[in-house]
């Protein structure tokens, strides 16, 4: 009796932890085509312009960029990569303010959303993505800040 309360106990960790992940499996990585083609900023102040743009390289890994301008100089650029690693799915964002290149694990996902989280990470510990009537509505958060992002597909 006393090692299947364990057992339980043990097998309940994660679920009250809130740890989640999503498999990489071929069903779970199809479901991110949407992502791929060029986003254009919308919420930027005047003088200012940004997009993503994702390339889907293979059936198991999306190349990103993301760059915002301050009129003609550019003011920040990320390289980013969804990729499957261990059978779970990554986001990867690699800036120069960064040291390392940080690794986000995918939580949730579905056919027009996904939440990816790195709970060690400083900020954001949070992202998350939905697409919704061709725009792209992106949030990073961490540490009671959420910032959100408002984009529109120009080129699939």
């Amino acid at each position: 009796m006393m090692k299947l309360i364990i057992f339980w106990a043990l097998a309940m960790v994660p679920f009250f932890a809130g740890a989640q992940s999503v498999s990489a499996s071929p069903e779970n990585l199809k479901k991110l085509d949407w992502l791929t083609g060029t986003w254009k900023r919308l919420d930027m102040k005047a003088g200012r312009s940004g997009s993503e743009r994702w390339v889907k390289v293979s059936p198991t890994e999306w190349q990103g960029w993301g760059v915002s301008m301050r009129g003609n100089d550019t003011s920040f650029v990320e390289k980013l990569r969804i990729i499957a690693k261990d059978n779970l799915i990554f986001y990867v964002a690699d800036i120069k303010e960064n040291k390392d290149i940080v690794y986000f694990q995918f939580v949730s996902l579905d056919e027009d959303h996904f939440v990816c989280e790195n709970p060690a990470h400083d900020f954001p510990k949070r992202i998350e993505y939905h697409f919704k009537n061709n725009q792209l509505q992106a949030a990073v958060s961490g540490n009671g800040k959420t910032l959100p992002y408002l984009f529109e597909r120009v080129n699939p």
